[in-house]
């Protein structure tokens, strides 16, 4: 299993179904699996979005790839909830430098709070940590999409699981690119 994870709008959703493609593997959005099998247990009104029964998706999962005769795609920021470390072979986290993600976010109409929780999520590498954290750094690998077409970014992800590059992490390093730029206070503002 592949997991595919990065902050809401850094291109997990086109990119892991690309990339799924590519492979010949079954992709599962976590986020839809949630709403189309109504598998949540309530949701957040100050986010917008709905709050995943953990248990019953951690089953659900569990089903799919039982059922699946093919590898697995698992698009989603909380794939480490739901699916056992050991289960996945690597885990590419996507990273989008903080400007370009703003307006990704913008033109995706995420607003406020929300916005500048994710946005302040990608500043401070939460998502890297969190797959690190559970899958160790030997089976990460962080990917820098910013300015890049989704082939391009696929296309490195291909590299990595061909072995023709390594699984690298710690490229990209925006806390210390807007601290130089005098810009941090500004991205994380009312934080």
């Amino acid at each position: 299993m592949i997991a595919v994870t990065g902050t809401p709008c850094v291109g997990k959703t086109v990119v892991s179904a690309l990339l799924a493609s590519r492979i010949d593997a079954l992709r599962i959005d976590l986020g839809k699996l949630v709403s189309h099998e109504k598998l949540w247990s309530g949701v957040d009104k100050t986010r917008e979005t709905l709050i995943a029964d953990i248990p019953r998706l951690s089953i659900r999962i569990q089903e799919l790839i039982e059922e699946s005769k093919r590898d697995i795609v698992l698009d989603s920021h909380y794939a480490f909830d739901v699916v056992p470390a050991k289960t996945i072979h690597v885990v590419f986290v996507l990273r989008r430098d903080p400007d370009e993600l703003r307006e990704f976010m913008r033109k995706r109409e995420l607003k406020g709070q929300k916005l500048k929780e994710n946005l302040a999520a990608e500043v401070l590498d939460v998502c890297l940590f969190n797959a690190v954290a559970v899958s160790g750094v030997d089976n990460v690998s962080e990917i820098d999409c910013t300015g890049k077409e989704t082939e391009t970014v696929v296309e490195e992800m291909m590299a990595v699981l061909e072995g023709r590059a390594p699984r690298r992490v710690g490229i990209v390093d925006w806390l210390g690119k807007l601290e130089r730029e005098g810009r941090l206070e500004e991205v994380l503002e009312d934080f």
